[in-house]
């Protein structure tokens, strides 16, 4: 089947914003930026994560681990969406289509799975703060960032079969900037009841079971916070959480209405922007918001300036 489809629909054309020409050479160059933003910020916390010791903790071990995440997310659909500004041909391929959308759902589901290990990390360290080194061991941290991407590759596997096997007629044009699941499937002249209970199968393993594990742990940690007697220690101990929080609410907030929200003509035009949203724009806020509103960081960054200068 898939050979079929391949040779009777070689390619898929991404129609991102080409109907308004006048707009790709200012789309590049606005994205070009935010690739290099997303590239240089998250690396620049990888670096300092790695070369300062007195980051070495679990918090940013999932951080650094968080970044490069972010980095290879990015790299999956940027590259390609930078080419197609400028150039008349916007195709790719089937089988192209396929891998980018795997990579895309793989990370995806990892960051989300990632993003749980952290607020359990934060839930240990001030819930249980005498016990934290030894709960949050190297080996568990470790454990959950191979185990984050192990548990989604198989699952992805499925859904990408699932959905590249529909016989696909009539128009092959995706109205999206990358091969994401909701466009690919408006195209499908077959039965998807199949794909759409996978998918939302799927989505509420990867999405919610991982959103209640962060709602039960800062749950926890907000009951603990305000039974603290100072108030300068619940601020303190608040923003060590609220970076996290930030990106939680972005990323979950736009990932679940485009994957979870009824589809028609009039939503497609608004999931494609918050598509953008939590592909793109969550990337570069990353290295921004936790540079900025983490104390430690700041520190390391303003060490790392003075030592280059």
């Amino acid at each position: 089947m898939i050979k079929g489809n391949h040779t009777a629909l070689p390619v898929f054309i991404l129609l991102g914003y080409s109907k308004f020409p006048i707009l790709q050479v200012l789309l590049f160059v606005v994205f070009l930026f935010i690739y290099m933003g997303i590239i240089t910020g998250n690396g620049l916390i990888i670096y300092i994560t790695v070369t300062d010791a007195a980051l070495d903790s679990p918090m940013y071990f999932f951080l650094r681990n968080l970044s490069f995440l972010e980095i290879c997310y990015t790299s999956v659909t940027l590259p390609k969406m930078l080419v197609n500004f400028l150039a008349e041909d916007k195709s790719i391929s089937f089988i192209g289509c396929a891998i980018q959308m795997y990579f895309l759902f793989v990370l995806a589901s990892t960051e989300c799975f990632l993003l749980a290990a952290m607020a359990y990390d934060r839930y240990v360290a001030i819930c249980d703060p005498l016990h934290y080194k030894l709960t949050m061991s190297k080996e568990l941290c470790l454990k959950l960032v191979t185990g984050s991407l192990i548990i989604n590759m198989p699952v992805h596997v499925v859904q990408v079969y699932l959905l590249f096997t529909l016989s696909f007629c009539g128009s092959h044009e995706l109205n999206n900037f990358f091969c994401d699941l909701p466009p690919v499937l408006e195209l499908a002249c077959a039965d998807i009841f199949v794909n759409e209970v996978y998918m939302f199968a799927a989505t509420t393993v990867i999405l919610i079971i991982p959103f209640f594990l962060i709602v039960a742990s800062y749950v926890k940690i907000i009951s603990a916070i305000l039974k603290m007697p100072s108030v300068e220690g619940r601020k303190k101990v608040f923003a060590t959480c609220s970076s996290h929080l930030i990106m939680v609410s972005f990323f979950y907030g736009s990932a679940t209405i485009v994957y979870l929200s009824p589809r028609s003509k009039e939503t497609m035009d608004a999931n494609k922007l918050l598509s953008l949203f939590y592909t793109i724009l969550i990337p570069m806020l990353n290295p921004i918001v936790y540079s900025l509103r983490n104390r430690e960081m700041k520190v390391s960054l303003k060490k790392l300036f003075n030592r280059k200068l």
